[in-house]
């Protein structure tokens, strides 16, 4: 049976077309707008023409004055925007007149659940800003950086967010793989895997990652190697407590691949995974969650044709403070169907729009996905996710923050919606967790990521 695609119209809500898929590097005269009219990152810094999206500021490096935060210790996110209130909040009954600005995933939240899925809508900020160190990196690399290899290397890049300007989804789709992000952190959190009737599987792993790309030692080198490395120790379920997983992932997907090996406790044998991402499922998540789903993408690009399609104005998550609070717990916060309104923060930004459509020859459960990244940040804050019918099927998104810790902003928690069965996954909470993420402390090394401390630590 031939498989359809379904496309979403975005005729009104597209701002900028973007046409032709060059490889080439920006002109040095585009990248001097970096700064300027545009951004360090290449985000627009004019305000929205009605201003509902301000100016860009960045009058903030690291903690605003009059925080009281202890950076690098694990304390939890502090609101600099705590006292403020939603100026509406979309609900299934007016959400008509807000549908330009929503996604097609957001729509069928309302329709699952009228009565309590609700988009409150805060005032917009824009007051942090990047260390002016990886803003040279990134003005480097919109002069030098080059995709290589069908979509999946590069040459020129120097770390940080590697096109800017972008002029196609392949470079976009490497602006959110390689972002300016925590090169340590340290976690353990929470995640619930929720039925429809709001009933709750519980896991729990103690996870660390080393991402030596934006290592201070290697800010502005060339990328080449391993990009990151990552390790996880089951705590919960209990069936599966001891389990060490350790994995490496590499800056070009065309010269290697991920690798991943396993820790059992019951045999105490460590065995290398043949294979590892792309669309198996997330222990603990009932299969709503597949690996390449954290971040709501990462990975190899290989599988999809990705495609740039413009710029919106939408409603996403943004400066999500509240929902990380060490007082929220997750009683009030899980809740059937979604999670609690209550806690969450959505600002009206730009946001790029990337579609990703899955490649003749190549298997995959989502046969399409269209990514939203923050123009201010290239992280992918919200996602909608198609099966093989073009129908669809999930509607995911992150919280991100701005970390003091580390001058970026960081992947708080997220939800993946299961928009057939009404279930969900609540991923990455570490609310009631003693400790919030632990980030740049520096105290993670390559050598704790191999298989061998992996049966080390499991021993």
């Amino acid at each position: 049976m031939k498989k359809t695609i379904h496309r979403t119209p975005l005729a009104a809500a597209v701002m900028v077309l973007v046409a032709g898929q060059a490889l080439a590097k920006a002109p040095a005269a585009e990248a001097e707008r970096l700064g300027k009219d545009l951004t360090c990152v290449g985000a627009e810094a004019a305000a929205s023409k009605d201003g509902a999206i301000p100016e860009f500021s960045g009058k903030w490096l690291g903690t605003p004055p009059g925080i009281d935060y202890k950076p690098n210790a694990g304390q939890h996110p502090v609101d600099p925007y705590a006292n403020e209130k939603p100026l509406y909040v979309i609900t299934a009954q007016n959400q008509a007149q807000y549908a330009a600005r929503l996604s097609e995933g957001q729509k069928a939240m309302f329709a699952k659940h009228p009565a309590t899925f609700r988009i409150p809508v805060y005032p917009g900020h824009r007051d942090f800003r990047y260390p002016d160190a990886v803003c040279a990196v990134v003005k480097k690399n919109a002069i030098e950086a080059e995709i290589t290899d069908g979509g999946l290397g590069f040459k020129g890049l120097k770390g940080g967010i590697p096109f800017p300007i972008p002029k196609n989804g392949d470079e976009a789709v490497m602006n959110h793989t390689y972002p300016f992000r925590a090169y340590n952190e340290e976690t353990v959190r929470d995640f619930a895997n929720v039925d429809s009737k709001g009933g709750v599987s519980w896991g729990r792993g103690w996870n660390r990652s080393l991402n030596e790309v934006n290592s201070p030692e290697r800010r502005g080198q060339p990328m080449e190697g391993v990009q990151a490395f990552t390790r996880s120790l089951t705590l919960l379920p209990e069936r599966e407590k001891g389990i060490i997983s350790v994995s490496s992932e590499p800056t070009n997907f065309a010269k290697s691949k991920r690798l991943a090996w396993s820790y059992d406790p019951g045999t105490r044998r460590v065995r290398q995974l043949p294979e590892y991402g792309f669309d198996q499922p997330m222990n603990g998540t009932g299969g709503k969650m597949t690996i390449d789903s954290d971040r709501l993408f990462n990975g190899s690009p290989e599988r999809y044709t990705w495609k740039l399609v413009g710029k919106r104005e939408m409603y996403i998550p943004a400066n999500s403070y509240r929902i990380h609070a060490s007082n929220v717990k997750y009683a009030d916060l899980i809740k059937p169907g979604h999670a609690n309104p209550d806690f969450m923060r959505y600002e009206l930004r730009r946001v790029w729009v990337l579609e990703a459509n899955l490649k003749e020859g190549y298997r995959h459960l989502y046969a399409r996905r269209v990514l939203f990244l923050d123009e201010d940040t290239w992280h992918a804050v919200m996602a909608d996710y198609y099966d093989a019918r073009g129908q669809l099927w999930q509607h995911g998104l992150i919280n991100y923050y701005y970390a003091f810790d580390m001058q970026a902003w960081h992947a708080g928690s997220s939800f993946y919606y299961d928009l057939n069965s009404g279930g969900y996954v609540a991923y990455n909470l570490f609310q009631q967790a003693k400790l919030g993420p632990i980030l740049n402390r520096g105290d993670l090394k390559a050598s704790m990521f191999t298989p061998e401390a992996a049966r080390s630590a499991g021993n």
